[in-house]
């Protein structure tokens, strides 16, 4: 912990773990034990039963629940040179007190020794610095694992760190799964393998707003915010279809490319307005959190805000200029395609 408090990754570390705690240790001579015809088992159970307390049943009286505990009375138990005062019973039916068989000894302990997969541990947490990533504070700890623990001592990850290193690099799957999705619903709808790339084109719009408003707020981009991404994919996608859905309708109905997309674009105008900053309001609360768990909900805020305030403002000019674009391209591809088979003979 001193040497993670001198890496500029690491903003705070702390742990429970105090290995300074006053206790006795009760050394148990077991060659006199044997002598004297004491069994060892006696002697623990003796030990927890006075010390301890050993339940023994319940029983129910007067309508309620009463446990049996077994136990050494509480002046009985404050001082460790009381021990004498406990016997067990050897093998000649004769009482031996517990002081003849147990030397107390002053030591330091940890008040609670934790176990984790049957090792004992110490469970040690802490927080980033500002300007710094979970992913930063996991590298910093675990160089510092590998340099700074003596032999014999391992570490493991545990709660939400142990997620995060378990989904490490599943982000790009997740974003890509998104895209082919959406890319597949969208052919579905136009009946089209290209018209969807119109569609698809005005994501890295949403995108950009979205690092660009982390990058000013000098937020991380964090799961939250990835969480965010994924909503913009689809929001995105929602503001170019209002206007490519009505091109390609004028499209169809023979009107040239540039005429459908400037047409659309007016005509979709208002409702991309009004259902887009509908929800760009609606995640304003999200931004002005406060409390508990309000980084998480600022960050996703942050990003689908801002990304969506890109989308929206840039989508009304970019979108129509992409579906001309690969409307050209398309009409380009199908005359090269029908002139093939005439220039084969």
């Amino acid at each position: 912990m001193a040497a993670a408090r001198q890496r500029p990754a690491i903003g705070s570390i702390y742990s429970k773990f105090n290995p300074r705690s006053p206790a006795f240790r009760l050394e148990f001579d077991r060659e006199r034990a044997k002598k004297m015809g004491v069994p060892i088992s006696d002697v623990t159970n003796a030990l927890q039963t006075f010390l301890g307390g050993l339940n023994v049943n319940d029983f129910s009286r007067f309508g309620r629940s009463y446990k049996v505990t077994m136990q050494a009375e509480p002046e009985h138990r404050s001082d460790i040179q009381d021990i004498g005062l406990f016997h067990v019973r050897n093998e000649d039916n004769k009482m031996v007190p517990l002081s003849t068989l147990i030397t107390p000894l002053p030591i330091s302990a940890p008040t609670v020794l934790e176990r984790y997969n049957l090792y004992r541990t110490a469970e040690i947490s802490g927080n980033a610095a500002h300007g710094h990533s979970s992913g930063d504070v996991i590298a910093a700890l675990e160089d510092l694992a590998a340099t700074s623990l003596p032999p014999g001592y391992g570490y493991e990850w545990s709660g939400i760190t142990l997620q995060e290193k378990e989904s490490a690099g599943k982000a790009p799957i997740v974003f890509g799964m998104a895209i082919i999705f959406v890319f597949l619903f969208l052919a579905a709808l136009y009946e089209s393998w290209a018209v969807p790339f119109a569609v698809l084109f005005a994501v890295p719009l949403g995108v950009f707003g979205a690092m660009l408003g982390l990058w000013t707020t000098g937020l991380d981009n964090n799961i939250y915010a990835q969480i965010g991404l994924i909503l913009l994919i689809g929001l995105a996608a929602k503001n170019a279809i209002l206007i490519v859905e009505f091109a390609k309708m004028r499209r169809d109905e023979g009107q040239d490319a540039v005429t459908a997309a400037v047409e659309a674009a007016k005509l979709r105008l208002r409702p991309i307005i009004m259902t887009s900053f509908a929800f760009i309001l609606g995640v304003v609360p999200l931004i002005l959190a406060r409390g508990a768990g309000a980084g998480s909900r600022e960050a996703m805020g942050v990003t689908v805000f801002s990304g969506m305030l890109a989308a929206t403002l840039l989508a009304i000019f970019m979108v129509p200029v992409l579906f001309v674009a690969v409307d050209r391209v398309v009409a380009r591809v199908s005359r090269k395609s029908a002139k093939a088979p005439e220039a084969g003979p």
